[in-house]
Protein backbone atom coordinates (compact mmCIF):
# COMPACT_ATOMS: atom_id res chain seq x y z
CA UNK A 1 0.00 0.00 0.00
CA UNK A 2 1.22 3.69 -0.71
CA UNK A 3 1.58 5.36 2.93
CA UNK A 4 1.48 3.54 6.12
CA UNK A 5 -2.37 2.82 7.09
CA UNK A 6 -4.88 1.42 4.78
CA UNK A 7 -8.23 3.49 3.92
CA UNK A 8 -10.16 0.63 3.64
CA UNK A 9 -12.50 -0.26 6.48
CA UNK A 10 -13.94 -3.96 7.51
CA UNK A 11 -15.72 -3.17 9.91
CA UNK A 12 -19.02 -0.75 8.94
CA UNK A 13 -22.20 -2.04 7.83
CA UNK A 14 -20.87 -1.06 4.20
CA UNK A 15 -17.74 -2.98 3.83
CA UNK A 16 -17.42 -4.60 0.77
CA UNK A 17 -19.07 -1.59 -1.03
CA UNK A 18 -16.14 -0.10 -3.58
CA UNK A 19 -16.92 3.87 -4.29
CA UNK A 20 -15.67 5.87 -7.12
CA UNK A 21 -15.62 9.60 -6.11
CA UNK A 22 -15.78 12.03 -8.22
CA UNK A 23 -16.55 14.84 -6.67
CA UNK A 24 -15.23 18.45 -5.29
CA UNK A 25 -15.80 20.67 -2.58
CA UNK A 26 -18.12 19.41 0.00
CA UNK A 27 -21.57 18.07 -1.47
CA UNK A 28 -20.00 15.03 -3.17
CA UNK A 29 -17.32 14.39 -0.67
CA UNK A 30 -19.84 14.67 2.58
CA UNK A 31 -21.35 11.64 1.02
CA UNK A 32 -18.41 9.99 0.12
CA UNK A 33 -17.21 10.88 3.48
CA UNK A 34 -20.35 9.31 5.06
CA UNK A 35 -19.79 5.90 3.15
CA UNK A 36 -16.56 5.65 4.14
CA UNK A 37 -17.08 5.77 7.71
CA UNK A 38 -19.79 3.50 7.27
CA UNK A 39 -16.70 1.05 5.68
CA UNK A 40 -17.00 1.29 1.83
CA UNK A 41 -13.66 1.58 -0.02
CA UNK A 42 -14.33 5.32 -1.16
CA UNK A 43 -11.37 6.14 -4.19
CA UNK A 44 -11.45 10.06 -4.61
CA UNK A 45 -10.79 10.68 -8.53
CA UNK A 46 -8.69 14.10 -8.41
CA UNK A 47 -7.40 16.43 -11.21
CA UNK A 48 -4.01 17.36 -11.64
CA UNK A 49 -3.85 19.84 -8.95
CA UNK A 50 -6.38 18.66 -6.70
CA UNK A 51 -10.11 19.03 -5.25
CA UNK A 52 -10.08 22.91 -5.23
CA UNK A 53 -10.81 22.66 -1.27
CA UNK A 54 -6.92 21.83 -1.06
CA UNK A 55 -6.82 25.76 -1.80
CA UNK A 56 -9.24 26.81 0.98
CA UNK A 57 -6.20 28.09 2.91
CA UNK A 58 -5.97 29.49 5.95
CA UNK A 59 -6.22 27.67 7.71
CA UNK A 60 -3.53 25.35 6.78
CA UNK A 61 -1.73 22.45 9.01
CA UNK A 62 2.01 21.99 8.01
CA UNK A 63 0.45 23.39 4.60
CA UNK A 64 -2.47 21.26 4.15
CA UNK A 65 -5.39 22.33 3.87
CA UNK A 66 -7.74 22.47 7.07
CA UNK A 67 -10.80 21.98 5.12
CA UNK A 68 -9.94 19.72 3.04
CA UNK A 69 -8.77 16.74 5.48
CA UNK A 70 -12.08 17.51 6.83
CA UNK A 71 -13.99 16.35 4.13
CA UNK A 72 -11.83 13.37 2.56
CA UNK A 73 -10.91 11.17 5.81
CA UNK A 74 -10.76 7.74 5.18
CA UNK A 75 -10.72 7.91 1.54
CA UNK A 76 -7.70 6.29 -1.16
CA UNK A 77 -6.76 8.98 -3.38
CA UNK A 78 -5.98 9.08 -7.18
CA UNK A 79 -5.35 11.88 -9.22
CA UNK A 80 -6.12 11.82 -13.03
CA UNK A 81 -5.59 14.41 -16.20
CA UNK A 82 -8.69 13.36 -17.97
CA UNK A 83 -8.01 15.80 -20.58
CA UNK A 84 -6.14 12.59 -21.65
CA UNK A 85 -6.98 9.46 -23.08
CA UNK A 86 -5.03 7.40 -20.68
CA UNK A 87 -6.59 8.85 -18.11
CA UNK A 88 -10.14 8.31 -19.14
CA UNK A 89 -9.39 4.52 -19.87
CA UNK A 90 -7.91 4.20 -16.26
CA UNK A 91 -11.11 5.64 -15.28
CA UNK A 92 -13.65 3.49 -17.21
CA UNK A 93 -12.00 0.74 -16.03
CA UNK A 94 -12.32 1.39 -12.39
CA UNK A 95 -15.64 2.26 -13.11
CA UNK A 96 -16.55 -1.36 -14.42
CA UNK A 97 -15.50 -2.78 -11.16
CA UNK A 98 -17.59 -0.25 -8.79
CA UNK A 99 -20.43 -0.55 -6.73
CA UNK A 100 -21.05 3.42 -6.74
CA UNK A 101 -20.15 6.38 -8.26
CA UNK A 102 -20.32 9.53 -6.87
CA UNK A 103 -20.17 12.72 -9.22
CA UNK A 104 -20.98 16.27 -9.02
CA UNK A 105 -19.67 17.61 -12.58
CA UNK A 106 -21.63 20.19 -14.26
CA UNK A 107 -24.63 18.49 -16.23
CA UNK A 108 -22.99 16.60 -19.51
CA UNK A 109 -19.15 16.45 -18.57
CA UNK A 110 -19.28 13.05 -17.58
CA UNK A 111 -21.61 12.26 -21.42
CA UNK A 112 -18.47 14.04 -22.98
CA UNK A 113 -16.21 11.53 -21.63
CA UNK A 114 -18.20 8.55 -22.99
CA UNK A 115 -18.79 8.15 -18.48
CA UNK A 116 -22.78 9.02 -18.83
CA UNK A 117 -24.99 6.86 -16.82
CA UNK A 118 -26.38 5.30 -19.92
CA UNK A 119 -22.65 4.02 -20.72
CA UNK A 120 -21.43 2.81 -17.42
CA UNK A 121 -24.86 1.30 -16.94
CA UNK A 122 -23.86 -0.96 -20.18
CA UNK A 123 -20.35 -1.88 -18.61
CA UNK A 124 -21.73 -2.29 -14.98
CA UNK A 125 -25.28 -3.13 -14.66
CA UNK A 126 -25.09 -3.00 -11.16
CA UNK A 127 -23.26 0.21 -10.82
CA UNK A 128 -25.26 2.71 -8.02
CA UNK A 129 -24.67 6.27 -9.77
CA UNK A 130 -24.94 9.15 -7.25
CA UNK A 131 -25.29 12.64 -9.14
CA UNK A 132 -25.18 15.58 -6.41
CA UNK A 133 -25.99 18.95 -8.05
CA UNK A 134 -27.14 22.28 -7.35
CA UNK A 135 -30.55 21.90 -8.49
CA UNK A 136 -30.68 18.14 -9.94
CA UNK A 137 -31.12 16.57 -13.25
CA UNK A 138 -34.34 17.69 -14.74
CA UNK A 139 -36.34 20.57 -14.26
CA UNK A 140 -35.90 24.34 -15.84
CA UNK A 141 -33.09 25.18 -13.48
CA UNK A 142 -31.38 21.38 -14.70
CA UNK A 143 -28.24 23.56 -16.21
CA UNK A 144 -27.61 25.95 -13.45
CA UNK A 145 -24.51 25.29 -11.10
CA UNK A 146 -24.85 25.29 -7.59
CA UNK A 147 -23.52 26.91 -4.40
CA UNK A 148 -24.85 26.58 -1.15
CA UNK A 149 -25.65 30.56 -0.52
CA UNK A 150 -27.97 29.93 -3.51
CA UNK A 151 -29.67 26.81 -2.06
CA UNK A 152 -30.04 28.54 0.81
CA UNK A 153 -31.57 31.46 -0.32
CA UNK A 154 -34.08 30.09 -2.93
CA UNK A 155 -35.37 27.47 -0.44
CA UNK A 156 -36.89 29.95 1.59
CA UNK A 157 -34.14 29.10 4.71
CA UNK A 158 -32.57 32.62 4.32
CA UNK A 159 -35.94 34.20 4.30
CA UNK A 160 -36.31 32.68 7.76
CA UNK A 161 -33.34 32.59 9.35
CA UNK A 162 -32.25 36.18 11.35
CA UNK A 163 -33.32 38.14 13.89
CA UNK A 164 -36.86 39.19 13.01
CA UNK A 165 -38.51 40.65 10.77
CA UNK A 166 -37.25 43.89 8.51
CA UNK A 167 -33.63 42.66 9.22
CA UNK A 168 -31.05 41.89 6.27
CA UNK A 169 -31.44 37.92 5.72
CA UNK A 170 -29.10 35.78 7.05
CA UNK A 171 -27.56 32.30 6.21
CA UNK A 172 -26.85 29.88 8.80
CA UNK A 173 -23.43 30.01 9.83
CA UNK A 174 -22.74 25.98 8.70
CA UNK A 175 -23.10 25.26 4.70
CA UNK A 176 -26.39 23.50 5.62
CA UNK A 177 -27.30 22.81 1.62
CA UNK A 178 -24.15 21.26 0.84
CA UNK A 179 -23.65 19.12 4.10
CA UNK A 180 -27.45 18.11 4.10
CA UNK A 181 -27.01 17.03 0.20
CA UNK A 182 -23.91 14.93 0.81
CA UNK A 183 -25.54 13.48 3.73
CA UNK A 184 -28.84 12.41 1.70
CA UNK A 185 -27.29 11.27 -0.86
CA UNK A 186 -25.53 8.85 1.00
CA UNK A 187 -28.99 7.82 2.37
CA UNK A 188 -29.94 7.94 -1.13
CA UNK A 189 -27.06 5.62 -1.82
CA UNK A 190 -27.28 2.72 0.96
CA UNK A 191 -31.01 2.12 -0.25
CA UNK A 192 -30.00 1.57 -3.89
CA UNK A 193 -27.50 -0.60 -2.16
CA UNK A 194 -29.88 -2.77 -0.46
CA UNK A 195 -32.23 -3.24 -3.66
CA UNK A 196 -29.43 -3.77 -5.96
CA UNK A 197 -27.69 -6.62 -3.40
CA UNK A 198 -31.46 -8.17 -3.66
CA UNK A 199 -32.21 -8.01 -8.06
CA UNK A 200 -28.01 -7.39 -9.07
CA UNK A 201 -29.66 -4.17 -10.57
CA UNK A 202 -28.18 -0.66 -10.02
CA UNK A 203 -29.98 2.60 -10.84
CA UNK A 204 -29.64 6.45 -10.42
CA UNK A 205 -29.25 8.07 -7.17
CA UNK A 206 -30.35 12.03 -8.15
CA UNK A 207 -30.77 14.65 -5.35
CA UNK A 208 -29.45 18.43 -5.09
CA UNK A 209 -28.52 20.98 -2.89
CA UNK A 210 -31.72 23.37 -3.59
CA UNK A 211 -33.74 19.89 -2.52
CA UNK A 212 -31.54 19.51 0.79
CA UNK A 213 -32.17 22.85 1.98
CA UNK A 214 -36.04 22.65 1.06
CA UNK A 215 -35.91 19.48 3.72
CA UNK A 216 -35.13 21.88 6.43
CA UNK A 217 -37.96 23.95 5.78
CA UNK A 218 -40.49 21.10 7.37
CA UNK A 219 -41.97 22.65 9.68
CA UNK A 220 -42.11 26.35 8.47
CA UNK A 221 -43.28 24.96 4.82
CA UNK A 222 -46.41 22.91 7.13
CA UNK A 223 -47.21 26.40 8.50
CA UNK A 224 -47.21 28.11 5.03
CA UNK A 225 -49.53 25.33 4.01
CA UNK A 226 -52.16 26.08 6.45
CA UNK A 227 -52.36 29.51 6.70
CA UNK A 228 -51.17 30.51 3.17
CA UNK A 229 -48.81 32.80 4.44
CA UNK A 230 -45.07 32.79 4.93
CA UNK A 231 -43.31 32.69 8.40
CA UNK A 232 -40.47 35.43 8.34
CA UNK A 233 -37.63 35.29 11.21
CA UNK A 234 -37.41 34.04 15.22
CA UNK A 235 -34.25 34.50 15.69
CA UNK A 236 -33.35 31.60 18.26
CA UNK A 237 -37.35 31.35 18.48
CA UNK A 238 -39.60 28.05 17.33
CA UNK A 239 -42.21 28.68 14.66
CA UNK A 240 -44.86 26.85 16.75
CA UNK A 241 -43.95 26.15 20.63
CA UNK A 242 -43.16 28.81 23.06
CA UNK A 243 -40.59 29.49 24.96
CA UNK A 244 -37.91 27.26 23.15
CA UNK A 245 -35.41 29.49 22.41
CA UNK A 246 -31.74 31.73 23.66
CA UNK A 247 -31.95 33.74 26.70
CA UNK A 248 -29.11 35.76 27.98
CA UNK A 249 -27.69 35.00 31.31
CA UNK A 250 -25.52 36.68 33.64
CA UNK A 251 -22.39 35.90 31.77
CA UNK A 252 -23.89 34.27 28.34
CA UNK A 253 -26.62 32.64 26.88
CA UNK A 254 -28.66 29.55 28.02
CA UNK A 255 -31.17 27.56 25.55
CA UNK A 256 -34.47 26.50 27.27
CA UNK A 257 -36.68 23.83 25.74
CA UNK A 258 -39.96 24.37 27.67
CA UNK A 259 -41.80 24.38 25.31
CA UNK A 260 -44.87 22.40 26.16
CA UNK A 261 -47.30 22.84 29.47
CA UNK A 262 -45.66 20.85 31.58
CA UNK A 263 -41.99 22.26 31.07
CA UNK A 264 -43.40 25.52 30.93
CA UNK A 265 -45.04 25.26 34.38
CA UNK A 266 -41.40 23.50 35.35
CA UNK A 267 -39.53 26.43 34.35
CA UNK A 268 -41.71 29.22 36.26
CA UNK A 269 -40.93 27.18 39.20
CA UNK A 270 -37.12 26.99 38.48
CA UNK A 271 -37.40 31.02 37.52
CA UNK A 272 -39.07 32.06 41.05
CA UNK A 273 -41.70 33.67 38.60
CA UNK A 274 -45.49 31.53 38.94
CA UNK A 275 -47.36 35.02 38.59
CA UNK A 276 -46.52 34.54 34.67
CA UNK A 277 -48.76 30.84 34.87
CA UNK A 278 -51.94 32.96 35.61
CA UNK A 279 -50.73 35.95 33.03
CA UNK A 280 -53.40 35.47 30.28
CA UNK A 281 -50.83 36.27 28.15
CA UNK A 282 -49.08 33.16 28.60
CA UNK A 283 -51.94 30.44 30.06
CA UNK A 284 -51.65 28.18 26.98
CA UNK A 285 -48.66 28.09 23.96
CA UNK A 286 -51.26 29.88 21.67
CA UNK A 287 -51.22 32.50 23.80
CA UNK A 288 -47.15 32.20 24.58
CA UNK A 289 -46.57 32.79 20.59
CA UNK A 290 -49.02 35.19 20.47
CA UNK A 291 -47.38 37.37 23.01
CA UNK A 292 -44.08 35.94 21.97
CA UNK A 293 -42.06 39.71 22.16
CA UNK A 294 -43.58 40.38 25.49
CA UNK A 295 -42.48 37.01 26.87
CA UNK A 296 -39.05 36.90 26.01
CA UNK A 297 -37.88 40.40 27.25
CA UNK A 298 -39.61 39.62 30.83
CA UNK A 299 -38.14 36.52 30.46
CA UNK A 300 -34.40 38.18 29.91
CA UNK A 301 -34.54 39.89 32.16
CA UNK A 302 -35.67 37.42 34.66
CA UNK A 303 -32.41 34.99 33.63
CA UNK A 304 -29.83 38.02 33.12
CA UNK A 305 -29.88 37.69 37.04
CA UNK A 306 -27.53 34.61 37.33
CA UNK A 307 -25.43 32.73 35.93
CA UNK A 308 -25.52 29.87 33.03
CA UNK A 309 -23.86 27.61 35.16
CA UNK A 310 -26.14 28.19 37.92
CA UNK A 311 -29.33 28.38 35.88
CA UNK A 312 -28.27 25.15 33.89
CA UNK A 313 -27.87 23.55 37.31
CA UNK A 314 -31.49 24.40 38.87
CA UNK A 315 -32.89 23.39 35.17
CA UNK A 316 -31.14 20.03 35.14
CA UNK A 317 -32.53 18.72 39.10
CA UNK A 318 -36.17 20.14 37.95
CA UNK A 319 -36.24 17.73 34.50
CA UNK A 320 -36.27 20.69 32.47
CA UNK A 321 -34.24 20.79 28.65
CA UNK A 322 -31.69 22.86 28.56
CA UNK A 323 -28.23 24.21 27.46
CA UNK A 324 -25.44 26.17 27.11
CA UNK A 325 -24.81 27.97 23.80
CA UNK A 326 -21.11 26.69 23.25
CA UNK A 327 -18.46 27.84 20.70
CA UNK A 328 -17.46 25.57 18.60
CA UNK A 329 -13.93 24.94 20.18
CA UNK A 330 -16.21 24.61 23.69
CA UNK A 331 -18.17 21.78 21.75
CA UNK A 332 -14.78 20.22 20.81
CA UNK A 333 -13.99 19.70 24.60
CA UNK A 334 -17.46 18.66 25.69
CA UNK A 335 -17.83 15.91 27.59
CA UNK A 336 -20.53 14.45 26.13
CA UNK A 337 -19.31 14.95 22.50
CA UNK A 338 -15.77 12.98 23.54
CA UNK A 339 -17.47 10.30 24.85
CA UNK A 340 -19.29 9.57 21.90
CA UNK A 341 -16.25 9.57 19.49
CA UNK A 342 -17.51 13.04 18.17
CA UNK A 343 -13.43 14.21 18.28
CA UNK A 344 -11.05 12.05 16.68
CA UNK A 345 -7.40 12.09 16.22
CA UNK A 346 -5.20 10.94 12.80
CA UNK A 347 -1.71 11.06 11.94
CA UNK A 348 -1.58 12.78 8.55
CA UNK A 349 1.33 11.82 6.57
CA UNK A 350 2.66 15.54 6.45
CA UNK A 351 0.34 17.64 8.62
CA UNK A 352 0.96 15.50 11.66
CA UNK A 353 -1.39 14.57 13.82
CA UNK A 354 -4.87 16.51 13.14
CA UNK A 355 -8.47 16.08 14.55
CA UNK A 356 -11.68 15.59 12.69
CA UNK A 357 -15.02 15.06 13.63
CA UNK A 358 -16.75 11.76 14.64
CA UNK A 359 -19.18 9.46 12.75
CA UNK A 360 -22.91 10.21 14.17
CA UNK A 361 -24.36 7.25 14.02
CA UNK A 362 -22.95 3.96 16.23
CA UNK A 363 -23.55 0.97 15.37
CA UNK A 364 -23.49 -2.41 18.07
CA UNK A 365 -22.46 -4.95 15.32
CA UNK A 366 -20.88 -2.84 12.44
CA UNK A 367 -19.38 0.16 14.18
CA UNK A 368 -18.14 3.07 11.51
CA UNK A 369 -14.48 4.06 12.42
CA UNK A 370 -12.68 6.61 11.07
CA UNK A 371 -9.03 5.59 11.26
CA UNK A 372 -7.20 7.20 8.02
CA UNK A 373 -6.30 10.65 7.47
CA UNK A 374 -7.25 12.72 4.22
CA UNK A 375 -4.61 11.58 0.85
CA UNK A 376 -1.94 14.09 0.06
CA UNK A 377 -2.30 14.49 -3.71
CA UNK A 378 -1.87 10.93 -5.78
CA UNK A 379 -1.01 9.23 -2.46
CA UNK A 380 -3.17 6.04 -3.82
CA UNK A 381 -2.28 6.32 -7.21
CA UNK A 382 0.20 3.19 -8.06
CA UNK A 383 -2.08 1.23 -5.98
CA UNK A 384 -5.70 1.69 -7.17
CA UNK A 385 -3.98 1.16 -10.63
CA UNK A 386 -2.63 -1.94 -9.67
CA UNK A 387 -5.78 -3.38 -8.52
CA UNK A 388 -7.45 -2.44 -11.99
CA UNK A 389 -4.90 -4.46 -13.99
CA UNK A 390 -2.17 -2.19 -15.02
CA UNK A 391 1.17 -3.52 -14.61
CA UNK A 392 4.53 -1.33 -13.16
CA UNK A 393 5.65 -0.56 -16.29
CA UNK A 394 2.24 0.73 -17.92
CA UNK A 395 1.26 2.67 -14.35
CA UNK A 396 5.15 4.17 -14.77
CA UNK A 397 4.54 5.71 -18.11
CA UNK A 398 1.30 6.60 -17.14
CA UNK A 399 2.74 8.85 -14.36
CA UNK A 400 5.27 10.29 -16.56
CA UNK A 401 3.66 11.43 -19.74
CA UNK A 402 0.81 13.51 -17.10
CA UNK A 403 -2.50 11.12 -17.40
CA UNK A 404 -1.60 9.97 -13.95
CA UNK A 405 -0.20 12.40 -10.31
CA UNK A 406 1.67 9.90 -7.75
CA UNK A 407 2.84 10.90 -4.85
Amino acid sequence: MDGDVNPRNATGPLAGMKVIELAHIMAGPVCGLMLADMGADVIKVEKPDGDDSRRFVPPAINGESAAYMMMNRNKRGIALNLKQADAVTALRRLLETADVVIENYRMGTMERLGLGYEELRRINPRLIYCEISGFGRTGPYAQRGGFDLIAQGMSGLMSITGEGPGRPPVKPGAPISDITAGIIGAMGVSAAYARMLQTGEGQKVDTSLFEAAITQTYWQSAIAFATGASPGPLGSAHPLNAPYQSFRTSDGWINVGAANQRNWERFLDVIGAPELGTDPRFSSNHDRMQHLPELEQILNEKLAGETTATWLERMERAGLPAGPVLSIMEMQADPQALARDMIVSLDHPTAGQVKTLGHPVKFSETPASINCPAPVLGQHSRDVLDEAGYDDATIEAMIAAGAVIAA
